[in-house]
């Protein structure tokens, strides 16, 4: 039902920012709840930024302080902006809608981290 589509990974820093987008295929805000989650090889599947539709916020703690999730409902596009970016944040970042219990999933955008 719901089409997600990520971007604005790629090589930075430690310490640097990057931000990704997650763009739907339509007005889904009012009936899905918008998540962030990361994995990398060898770890389990993290997930570290959700803003619902209420617009109630959850990070996860090793993120809290770092990164921002955000929305603009005009675009249909949720963002999540990384700042103070350390190696461990490393790994394949994917959008993920939850609706009436389903989760649907994007393709997910590369983070790496590194000197």
């Amino acid at each position: 039902q719901a089409q997600l589509v990520e971007s604005g990974g790629g090589l930075v820093q430690p310490g640097g920012s990057l931000r990704l987008s997650c763009a739907a295929s339509g007005s889904i805000f009012s009936i899905a709840d918008i998540g962030w989650s990361r994995q990398a090889p060898g770890k389990q599947r993290e997930l570290v930024a959700q803003i619902t539709r209420g617009g109630t916020t959850y990070y996860a703690d090793s993120v809290k302080g770092r990164f921002t999730i955000s929305r603009d409902t005009a675009k249909n596009t949720v963002y999540l902006q990384m700042n103070s970016l350390k190696p461990e944040d490393t790994g394949v970042y994917y959008c993920v809608a939850t609706i009436i219990g389903r989760d649907y999933w994007g393709q997910g955008t590369q983070v790496n981290v590194s000197s």
